[in-house]
């Protein structure tokens, strides 16, 4: 949970640092890339990073953000994808200014009860840093490199 927003504010650069990292591996051919048929695809992960940002951020966590797109419509091209995550994490890093330390600590409705603030935060990158390990399976599995977000990946020892 996070107490202090500069906290806040450093965790999500860079876990957006490293999410634009693992969008920008992405290829329009490879985004119905799937572990197996009918689970989740490259594409699918990827527009439910750039539109989650809508729930937690903004609905729960009371930040006013701009809409991205419908969450439902995935886009078919990877540039769409990668232009609609770094627009709504831009906003995200601006829009943490108008929040306070006081503020994290507030009680706000989430999925079942109430949680402060600062523990909807943490959830949200913690979600976000979940589908983006499930993206990087899908990368390497399509066939793409996977990027060092987290230090050298195989792909690099070579």
């Amino acid at each position: 949970m996070y107490r202090k927003i500069e906290d806040f504010k450093q965790d999500w650069a860079h876990a957006a640092g490293g999410t634009k990292m693992v969008l920008g591996a992405l290829t329009d051919d490879t985004l119905n890339q799937a572990i197996v048929e009918g689970h989740s695809t490259l594409g699918w992960l990827g527009w439910h990073l750039a539109t989650a940002p809508m729930f937690f951020v903004g609905q729960v966590a009371g930040l006013q953000l701009t809409s991205v797109g419908n969450p439902q419509e995935v886009p078919t091209e990877a540039a769409k994808i990668v232009a609609a995550y770094e627009q709504i994490a831009a906003e995200i890093t601006e829009k943490a200014d108008t929040l306070t330390d006081e503020a994290l600590l507030e009680e706000v409705p989430f999925i079942q009860g109430n949680a402060p603030r600062g523990a909807v935060l943490r959830m949200f990158i913690d979600h976000q840093t979940h589908h983006r390990g499930q993206m990087t399976v899908l990368l390497r599995q399509a066939g793409l490199t996977v990027p060092p977000v987290m230090g050298p990946t195989q792909e690099m020892q070579r």
